[in-house]
């Protein structure tokens, strides 16, 4: 199921009721952290007798306690460390967002020798060739290192078709044998989106991509894919900082067993005086407290810098913790502003 809880002391019952345990989360080989969580009769029980390990009956509960373990103990949290998702991959759980065509292979270099292991492209972006050359000349085994394309409405235009041969373009110019995740980048035009969705699906099992996801998309256009019958992605790409919470859209994607990768999570350097005043409490610069925010929300954010000592601070975000009151204040500053195009709720 990816995500195990250990209790660590045997009891004897097979199921639990409505009691209160102290458990530990194991998150990634090396991350364990213990926390409190209440269960209930029939969302987890016992492997075995003997087996003290808990495995969760129901993949919809993944995501929740997913998320209630991010919000447990950040600080265990390092750059290395994954969050698994719903297909069983394991994403990093904070990923580099690359650049324009001029700066993005000197700053895919920079992150990786930083430590990041996420890369996230696109075919819009026109740079996935430089992420491949950085990938290759990093000298980063090619299994430690996440790769994440797009294709968009705008590129190729949505289609099976379309997408079958954008996924081969991509892999092409990438220079790789496999993308690790690959995204419909928008939701755009309504009577193919579907068709391309199945071209992804039908990449993944012709081992092209090793999980599918999707980008921008709104509630509706999430149930489209459920009623289709088609597996849900395992990523939505949305915009999402404190002046852009996507409350419904973080809803359902957390019942549904979707992790959010939040791009645009330093709203493009802009801040506010609620975000300074945590900032300068915990002796952290603002987009370090926007990236800790939508860490300990649960969502997996794609900062994008092009310099080196911003790479380098985005990820001194794990030696902190923010507050109850923090994210209270922080929350507080919801104004459904996008700045950037948001597509969502196109039909």
């Amino acid at each position: 199921m990816g995500l195990e809880l250990m209790l660590p002391q045997p009891r004897a019952s097979f199921r639990l009721d409505s009691v209160q345990l102290p458990l530990m989360f194991l998150l990634s080989s090396d991350t364990r952290v213990l926390g409190l969580i209440k269960f209930f009769d029939g969302l987890c029980e016992y492997k075995s007798q003997r087996d003290r390990t808990f495995v969760c009956k129901h993949t919809s509960h993944l995501n929740l306690l997913t998320s209630l373990y991010l919000s447990l103990n950040m600080s265990r949290l390092t750059l290395q460390s994954t969050i698994t998702l719903s297909d069983g991959k394991k994403l990093p759980v904070l990923g580099f967002g690359a650049l324009n065509q001029a700066e993005t292979k000197d700053a895919i270099i920079e992150a990786l020798k930083i430590g990041y292991r996420q890369i996230d492209g696109a075919q819009m972006y026109e740079n996935e060739d430089k992420c491949g050359e950085a990938i290759r000349e990093s000298g980063i085994p090619r299994e430690n290192i996440f790769a994440t394309s797009k294709i968009a409405s705008s590129h190729r235009g949505h289609g099976y078709e379309n997408v079958t041969k954008g996924v081969d373009e991509s892999l092409e110019k990438w220079g790789l044998k496999y993308l690790d995740l690959f995204l419909i980048h928008d939701p755009l035009n309504k009577e193919k989106r579907l068709e391309s969705y199945k071209a992804l699906l039908d990449a993944q099992t012709a081992g092209k991509i090793k999980s599918v996801g999707v980008s921008n998309y709104g509630v509706k256009h999430l149930e489209e894919i459920k009623k289709a019958g088609y597996p849900l992605p395992v990523v939505n790409q949305i915009e999402l900082h404190p002046f852009l919470q996507q409350h419904e859209i973080a809803a359902y994607c957390k019942v549904n067993n979707i992790i959010i990768q939040a791009y645009c999570p330093i709203i493009r350097g802009a801040s506010h005086p609620k975000i300074d005043a945590v900032a300068t409490k915990h002796k952290k610069e603002p987009a370090q407290v926007l990236i800790r925010w939508s860490l300990q929300k649960g969502y997996v954010p794609l900062p994008k810098s092009g310099t080196s000592s911003r790479i380098l601070s985005n990820t001194n975000v794990f030696d902190f913790e923010l507050s109850d009151e923090d994210i209270a204040s922080i929350d507080e500053l919801e104004q459904n502003k996008p700045c950037s195009w948001n597509p969502v709720n196109v039909d």
